[in-house]
């Protein structure tokens, strides 16, 4: 067997990235991402090679001011030995997310792609975290009914907002937000969820905190941009007031204020272990567009 050679792709070479053979059953493909109007960097973009032909390839994503990867988009290949050499010879250790169709267990090939995929980042040395549904809002869903037992109110100060997501985080749900607090504590969790929030490219006048109609703290509702869509940026409901479903009003006020903004598409998600969330989500007309694996370093 021929060597093999592993490198970043050059400018010009974006091809090599487009000629591999993948049918995309899972992955960005399945969304209609294509490496071109994914706004890829060719120097995030690895490739495996052998007698010049592209057998694994890979590629890492951030937002246009990072100087770093935030996330692994795609990774796919026709040779598992060299995919996995792949990941452990790029300098990128993040997250690595595979969008999968909602059917993908039901379809052998799908299964199969998606299986094939989490095995090799698994001998790469990435680690299983959860699965979640990914939502989507269009204006033919219809609006859900915005709440009148709520109140919202901007808030500008961050402390603020930090305290509500220090006090959510601690019964969280959240696969992610549990890691964090495992390895960092709870004060670094809700201050990871300030800075997405911040990160994000949308005004900061656009989050809101939800009090009862006699002043009492409810939670948060983030309306957001993602730099390609519009999300909800995070929605939460302290403690105390859970069981009420308020999650709902949350939701619909963010739907409101982000179709008043334009918004023709609105993305989200939760962990499918998350079922109030979910319910929240199938009521307020989100409907499951697909899947998501998410693996950590």
């Amino acid at each position: 067997m021929s060597d093999l050679i592993v490198r970043p792709l050059q400018a010009g070479e974006e091809h090599l990235f487009d000629s591999l053979d993948d049918p995309n059953l899972v992955g960005y493909g399945v969304l209609g991402t294509t490496y071109a109007t994914g706004n890829y960097r060719p120097e995030w973009t690895w490739v495996a090679l052998r007698d010049g032909v592209v057998v694994a390839r890979a590629v890492w994503w951030a937002g246009p001011e990072d100087t770093e990867p935030k996330a692994l988009d795609w990774f796919d290949f026709t040779d598992a030995d060299a995919a996995v050499h792949l990941l452990r010879t790029a300098p990128f250790r993040t997250e690595y997310s595979i969008p999968l169709p909602p059917n993908w267990r039901d379809d052998p090939a799908t299964h199969a792609a998606a299986t094939a995929r989490l095995d090799a980042a698994t001998a790469a040395g990435l680690k299983y975290l959860v699965e979640r549904y990914t939502y989507r809002w269009t204006p033919e869903c219809g609006l859900p009914e915005r709440s009148t037992r709520l109140e919202f109110r901007p808030e500008p100060d961050d402390d603020a907002i930090f305290d509500v997501f220090r006090r959510v985080n601690a019964t969280s749900l959240d696969a992610h937000v549990r890691q964090i607090i495992a390895e960092k504590g709870l004060d670094a969790s809700a201050l990871e969820e300030l800075d997405y929030l911040r990160w994000m490219p949308s005004p900061r006048e656009w989050w809101r905190l939800a009090y009862t109609l006699d002043g009492e703290l409810v939670g948060l509702a983030a309306p957001c941009f993602h730099y390609s869509a519009h999300v909800v940026g995070y929605i939460a409901v302290v403690p105390e007031q859970r069981g009420h479903g308020y999650a709902l009003d949350l939701l619909a006020e963010t739907t409101h204020m982000l179709a008043a903004e334009g918004a023709q598409k609105i993305v989200a998600g939760t962990d499918v272990t998350n079922v109030p969330m979910a319910k929240a989500f199938a009521r307020g007309n989100y409907l499951v567009a697909h899947h998501r694996i998410d693996l950590l370093p």
